[in-house]
């Protein structure tokens, strides 16, 4: 094998791909990236046995096929400290040489038999398709609210639920729930599945391109995407999370009767200054809304005490003091492409909603600040 590569192009994809690769395994070939150069690009494919992820450089000259397996962080360490703008990777068995303009470094790896096969997208299979924009904005709406560690495995992952051409998907840490809707392109008929957060994390990267057609093909343990149309376009295939998701819709409170609407960055200035006196024993702000307007304090022992005001246009019902976890509202916040956010409340003791129209609600726990 050997090519002649933009660097630039290739940094790209080796961050994907190798972004893939298990940080601790007990097989080596698990920490490798397979190297494939045929059809005039250059293929890299990385798994850690729940993600794979298959991806191309076409900004490349192939002077001869073949293929490699070399350890990923070596790889990648070399092409982003490299300064060429052309690198040249070629093949001497199971030895490769990456060559630059005044650089050679000669890399041992191992035999690409070895190396997991792929997984290719089936078109059989497709369940729905939607744009980069509608897709990455689904995923950032949820991921940050999905459970890092948790006991209920199912929650450790995001739902994705079609129904027809509405899309929903959801996540929870059980401290709060993130619901976001949109369309897609598909048939009538359902589909549910909990797609890992590690998988959803990397697709948030590839899906960046509003333009960029992501195709859904689901199987019975199993959900495969094709990022872009092109026959070189990138696929991940990822195991899917095993059990049942919690029944969310129980969550969203239904009776809220006290609701007000908030510029974004207005809300979020007046939180990000709160939370500055807080600390671990001392996490929560204290909101008081009221007719007159917002009033957000906080106090950390041996520290101090904030207070920060802002001004409502409009208050529907009975004042009401809550105390919230400020990093979970500021989260929400920062996911919100619109201008202004609805927030519903019920009592101090039963959880705030977040919301913009129909696209997206929150449902957050409050704290004792007792």
């Amino acid at each position: 094998m050997k090519v002649i590569c933009d660097r630039g192009a290739l940094v790209d994809v080796v961050n994907n791909v190798t972004s893939v690769v298990a940080s601790r395994t007990p097989s080596p070939v698990l920490q490798c990236v397979k190297l494939t150069a045929a059809d005039g690009v250059l293929a890299l494919a990385a798994t850690d046995l729940e993600v794979a992820l298959r991806a191309c450089v076409e900004a490349v000259e192939v002077e001869s096929d073949g293929e490699v397996l070399i350890p990923a962080d070596k790889l990648a360490q070399i092409v982003r400290n490299s300064a060429d703008t052309t690198l040249t990777i070629e093949s001497d068995d199971h030895t490769v040489h990456i060559r630059g303009e005044d650089s050679h470094f000669t890399i041992f790896g191992y035999d690409p038999k070895e190396a997991p096969p792929g997984r290719p997208f089936d078109n059989s299979r497709l369940d729905c398709e939607l744009d980069g924009s509608t897709f990455h904005r689904l995923i950032s709406r949820t991921l940050f609210a999905a459970a890092a560690e948790h006991s209920r495995y199912a929650i450790n992952g995001i739902l994705f639920d079609r129904e027809g051409r509405q899309i929903r998907m959801v996540a929870t840490d059980g401290r709060r729930l993130a619901l976001a809707r949109g369309r897609c392109e598909a048939s009538d008929g359902k589909a549910t599945c909990i797609i890992p957060a590690k998988a959803l994390s990397l697709l948030n990267k590839l899906a960046r391109d509003p333009d960029t057609k992501i195709s859904i093909a689901l199987e019975e343990n199993q959900a495969v995407f094709r990022i872009g149309e092109s026959e070189h376009a990138a696929v991940l295939a990822t195991n899917l999370v095993e059990g049942t998701f919690p029944p969310f819709e129980d969550v969203i409170p239904k009776d809220q009767d006290k609701k007000v609407t908030f510029d974004v960055e207005i809300l979020r200035s007046a939180i990000r200054r709160a939370a500055l006196l807080t600390n671990e024993e001392s996490k929560g702000v204290r909101m008081s809304f009221t007719g007159e307007g917002l009033t957000l304090t906080s106090r950390a022992p041996e520290m101090g005490e904030a207070e920060i005001h802002v001004d409502l246009d409009a208050y529907e019902g009975d004042p009401v003091e809550i105390g919230f976890n400020p990093g979970f509202i500021t989260d929400a916040l920062k996911v919100i492409d619109a201008g202004e956010v609805l927030i519903e409340l019920k009592a101090a003791n039963k959880p705030g909603v977040l919301k913009t129209g129909s696209e997206f609600t929150y449902v957050v726990m409050p704290v004792n600040l007792a």
